[in-house]
């Protein structure tokens, strides 16, 4: 099976160019896609890369169709990494059963229940696809990396960074499942996935994590719609922000009146997310 990343669609964009690969994963046991964003090369540096997370339901391709992302990160030079939210066509039953678990929806944890064994999206994001990369695109400069998500991608973003600090340079998130511990969604997964210890839920809770994890240099950045129809039975950006101020560390929440749970919400603060990751990565060049 071809571990070994292949070209399925390339597309031209802001001078540079979208990607699409496939690969088979050993860390999930299936084919998965991904995408990379290459913006126009420079002859005196490689682009850092910045790897985004998405949310329930979403593939791939949502972020890259949607987000407007490319614009800023053309001029910034910066590449975007986008992969996939879940492992694909095991046919594990109940796994397509309901939108908010199963496929689409790998919460980038590492589950622990038996049936679920190939849900392991945080080894797939934190090892799997870093070496993946630096292995067969040596135009990109996987040393410097940063991550950000939205929703179940801000929940995988925040964590992931929380427990890789030495890894990525900074971390922002759009309307993040900030306390999963405490919300419908996070029950849910956590429950199917890692079993009844709740210990084991912490580990994949940025509002438990940041007592544990607050050697924070940049300033986490998170935008969150007012209108947001989940802010206060799932999201609770509140609770993660008490959380960074007990811990005293470096938070900007932004709350943003009228504005919802979609990729227009996301499209509009694009452009601040990836300057703010921007600056973290070329701080460290």
């Amino acid at each position: 099976m071809e571990t070994k990343p292949t070209e399925i669609s390339s597309s031209k964009m802001f001078g540079g160019y979208n990607k699409r690969y496939k690969h088979f994963s050993p860390t999930l046991g299936c084919s998965m896609t991904f995408h990379i964003y290459f913006p126009p090369s420079s002859p005196s540096r490689k682009p850092p890369v910045l790897y985004w997370l998405s949310g329930l339901t979403c593939t791939d391709e949502n972020f890259i169709i949607k987000s407007g992302a490319q614009h800023v990160a053309s001029s910034e030079g910066v590449a975007l990494i986008a992969p996939d939210t879940s492992p694909r066509g095991l046919n594990v039953e109940g796994e397509a059963d309901s939108w908010d678990f199963g496929v689409g929806a790998g919460f980038y944890l590492n589950a622990t229940q038996e049936k679920w064994k190939n849900w392991r999206m945080y080894d797939y994001v934190v090892k799997e696809l870093p070496k993946l990369l630096g292995e067969n695109f040596p135009q990109l400069d996987t040393s410097r990396a940063s991550i950000f998500g939205h929703s179940m991608g801000g929940h995988g973003a925040l964590t992931i960074y929380l427990k890789n600090l030495d890894k990525y340079k900074s971390v922002s998130a759009f309307a993040p499942i900030a306390n999963p511990i405490s919300c419908p969604w996070g029950h849910k997964a956590f429950t199917n996935y890692l079993g009844g210890n709740k210990a084991e839920w912490e580990e994949y809770d940025a509002t438990c994590l940041i007592a544990k994890f607050n050697d924070v240099r940049a300033t986490i950045l998170i935008d969150q719609g007012e209108d947001d129809k989940f802010l206060h039975d799932q999201l609770m950006p509140h609770k993660f922000e008490e959380a960074c101020r007990k811990a005293n560390v470096p938070l900007l929440l932004r709350l943003q009146p009228g504005y919802d749970h979609s990729y227009y919400f996301i499209a509009t603060f694009m452009d601040d997310h990836i300057r703010h990751h921007a600056q973290a990565l070329k701080a460290c060049n």
